[in-house]
């Protein structure tokens, strides 16, 4: 696998009810400062969102916002320390733009739009087209029910073993963004 240059992180525009939640968003922010990695994000200030920003640029890293016309309000972007900022139509090319600047992604707790993103770009790696890893910082076991889903569906038979297997899960962002480095998981040719 290539070495990564940048990654997207989807996370909470809320720093959520646990301290824990803002503590790893900094801890992640440092370990993409301290390996050379882009952040790639939502371009808000809120939330463990502007946490991960800050804790990157703090660390000397580089971070590249994302934003679709509507969010462009002082609420969002005031006081955001984006090096690079892309201004979108829409929520479609929001993230199409982030994919097109990422070689990997990475899922920290969040809402519905977290879940919608990963999941989106999760499909994209199981359809082929983008080989990038695709993981969860399963920061307090946040993404346990949501794992639990994946294994049920591969019980159904709606989902192969192969792909649940490609999601990468760790707790711990130094491993997690071993993994996304060095993994590489290849699907059946029948996936794709």
């Amino acid at each position: 696998m290539d070495k990564i240059e940048a990654i997207a992180v989807f996370c909470g525009s809320s720093y959520g009810k646990d301290e824990s939640y803002r503590k790893k968003a900094e801890e992640l922010g440092k370990a993409l400062a301290l390996q050379g990695i882009t952040l790639v994000y939502g371009g808000g200030n809120r939330g463990i969102m502007g946490t991960i920003a800050h804790s990157v640029h703090e660390n000397g890293g580089k971070v590249i916002g994302v934003l679709p016309e509507a969010m462009i309000k002082d609420s969002v972007t005031k006081g955001a320390v984006q090096d690079e900022l892309y201004v979108e139509k829409d929520m479609h090319m929001r993230k199409a733009r982030m994919y097109s600047l990422s070689q990997g992604f990475i899922a920290m707790p969040g809402g519905i739009g977290t879940m919608e993103e990963i999941l989106e770009i999760f499909t994209w790696r199981q359809l082929g087209y983008t080989k990038a890893n695709v993981g969860l910082y399963n920061v307090g076991g946040y993404w346990d029910s949501f794992l639990d889903m994946l294994d049920k569906a591969v019980t159904e038979g709606f989902l192969s073993p192969e792909v649940r297997n490609a999601l990468i899960v760790e707790d711990n962002p130094e491993i997690l963004l071993g993994r996304m480095e060095k993994e590489e998981t290849s699907l059946p040719d029948k996936l794709k």
